[in-house]
């Protein structure tokens, strides 16, 4: 059998990847990456934290796990792969099955001949068509060379006033960097909430926390130019906006990514309806002997079974070692993605998976959902920080479709347990069942994401009814015929209070449950609404039979409260 020869495009996450693997299964081999620009394999997530110094040194974001940088001479004398850097890849010939690659120090050209082809092209930043953005510092984060220049500016102590334009998953990443570098930070998004993974209830609360720390908050809020420094007409100096004009020494363009698609369709290959690369299950294109992987495709949603194209570092690498089976003659598959995602915003952790409720309704499910926020640990423990939880399923199915964490407390584990129950199907009942952990320093007996889906049965069975505070808040300004009821004890309500609300402890209410008034619709609350549900309860057995409880109390109440001097 004559060698097989791979021909890899692209160096940073899936190519490396596929070519490890490759070399894994079969060491005769012979793998050429094509790499565009001079770093390898290098973790692009990390390049906020590099920006903010948790990440000290460059070299640690493309080093092995030993210490050994990841460049060419490491992956010619560990791995047997050929790597040509700064070197890109401008025309694919399927019959005669070559890659025509330019040298971009010289321009001079040559023709790698491949048996099987691994694209992995990426995606690119979108750059919208605002007046002045070729100003000096207008920057983007999409390599390590955007990160640099983002970390000289800030060593030189040139950005004092920075604009973050887009609040995405990079923008609100990078605002920590920013503001712990002593800069005035103003995130500008166009859409009318930060994060749009989440739901707007639940990015309501990063926003709030964002502002908590200093950070200035600008949704709906459209960029209309880059204006010149007063002195230095070559430099940003301001940004136009529809809220009016920002000051900016910095300029970072976060508006999203795109895939880079461009040599796969001069090469004509098919291209899906989110404008990524269509692949099958084997990650092939409609050429069998191509394949594609990582930010430049697009695959199938677990839930919806639709097409769907969320970049993600873990799908990148997940779907090299998948590509690099199958260009070794194996039968292996992607199944798809949830789009489960995390972040850090300062000291809060930002999480989802599935579909959120917008996505869901969009999708055509008949949607629940929950609000569950509590400690991620018994509240005895000292260790135990608040976690926010909105699950959604389906009506009819009772299927789990996506979870959302919002909070200080931990929570990447539950988002990764309703992944995976996600993954094989389950429903609410079957995850409202499962056997996890328990230990006070780990989880409360019964875990944060068991306690939401026991409340979504609730709902499913129709043992109580649970508003979300946005419906409630619309009944309020309707001016609906609703009593508001707060049972929380005399101080919790003389520390913190929603307005309008009137307190009787829960520990009353039997006693006072003739002040309910019998014309009037009786809304509960608490801190979590734990003591709300009680009381709903307590209010239906009572003859109130459209009591409701509002989902996540007090907590979760993103409007008008009054607070303790």
């Amino acid at each position: 059998m004559s060698q097989r020869r791979i021909v890899i495009i692209g160096g940073v996450a899936a190519g490396p990847k596929a070519a490890a693997k490759i070399i894994r299964l079969d060491p005769e081999a012979d793998v050429t990456i094509l790499e565009r620009g001079i770093f390898l394999s290098y973790a692009g997530c990390g390049l906020p934290y590099y920006v903010s110094g948790v990440v000290r040194e460059q070299a640690d974001l493309m080093s092995t796990p030993a210490g050994a940088l990841r460049d060419e001479v490491f992956f010619q004398n560990v791995k047997n792969v050929h790597v040509h850097s700064r070197t890109e890849a401008v025309a694919i010939d399927r019959d005669r099955k070559v890659v025509t690659a330019r040298r971009l120090e010289d321009g001079a050209e040559s023709e790698i001949p491949y048996d099987r082809l691994v694209l992995a092209t990426g995606a690119e930043p979108v750059v919208p068509p605002v007046p002045g953005i070729e100003l000096a510092g207008v920057l983007k984060l999409h390599g390590v060379e955007d990160a640099e220049a983002i970390k000289a500016s800030l060593a030189a102590r040139q950005a004092l006033d920075v604009v973050i334009v887009g609040g995405g998953l990079i923008g609100v990443e990078m605002t920590e960097a920013l503001v712990e570098s002593g800069c005035r930070v103003t995130v500008v998004e166009m859409l009318p909430q930060l994060l749009p993974m989440l739901d707007a209830d639940m990015a309501w609360h990063v926003a709030a926390h964002m502002e908590s720390k200093g950070v200035r908050v600008l949704t709906s809020t459209r960029v209309t130019s880059m204006r010149p420094r007063s002195g230095s007409p070559e430099s940003v100096g301001s940004v136009e906006t529809t809220a009016g004009l920002l000051p900016a020494d910095l300029v970072i363009m976060a508006v999203g990514v795109r895939p880079n698609v461009g040599l796969a369709r001069a090469a004509g290959l098919e291209i899906g309806e989110t404008g990524a690369i269509r692949v099958d299950d084997h990650l092939a294109t409609s050429d069998p002997d191509i394949f594609a992987v990582g930010d430049c495709v697009e695959t199938r949603h677990l839930i919806t079974g639709r097409p769907a194209y969320v970049p993600l570092g873990s799908t990148a690498n997940k779907q090299g070692r998948v590509a690099a089976v199958n260009a070794c003659g194996g039968n292996d598959t992607f199944p798809g993605i949830l789009g489960t995602s995390i972040c850090k915003v300062f000291d809060v952790g930002v999480a989802r998976s599935g579909l959120s409720e917008t996505e869901a309704r969009g999708a055509g499910f008949d949607v629940v959902t929950a609000l569950t926020p509590a400690p991620d640990k018994p509240h005895f423990m000292p260790t135990a920080r608040m976690l926010m939880l909105k699950v959604v399923a389906d009506r009819a199915t009772r299927r789990l479709l996506g979870i959302q964490a919002v909070g200080p407390g931990d929570g990447a584990r539950r988002v990764d347990i309703a992944a995976m129950a996600m993954t094989y199907g389950a429903t609410v009942d079957d995850l409202a069942k499962a056997d996890l952990t328990y230990a006070p320093p780990f989880s409360p007996a019964m875990d944060n994401v068991i306690t939401a889906c026991d409340v979504l049965r609730n709902k499913l069975d129709g043992v109580a009814e649970g508003l979300p505070p946005a419906a409630v808040k619309a009944m309020l300004d309707a001016g609906e015929p609703i009593f508001f009821l707060d049972v929380r004890s005399p101080a919790e309500v003389a520390a913190v209070a929603i307005p309008g609300a009137v307190n009787i402890p829960l520990g009353q209410l039997r006693k006072r449950i003739a002040e309910l008034p019998r014309d009037r619709r009786i809304v509960t609350f608490c801190k979590i609404s734990l003591r709300g549900y009680e009381a709903a309860l307590i209010a239906r057995a009572a003859g109130h039979e459209d009591a409701a409880f509002m989902d996540g109390g007090i907590v979760m109440w993103p409007y008008e409260k009054v607070t303790a001097a």
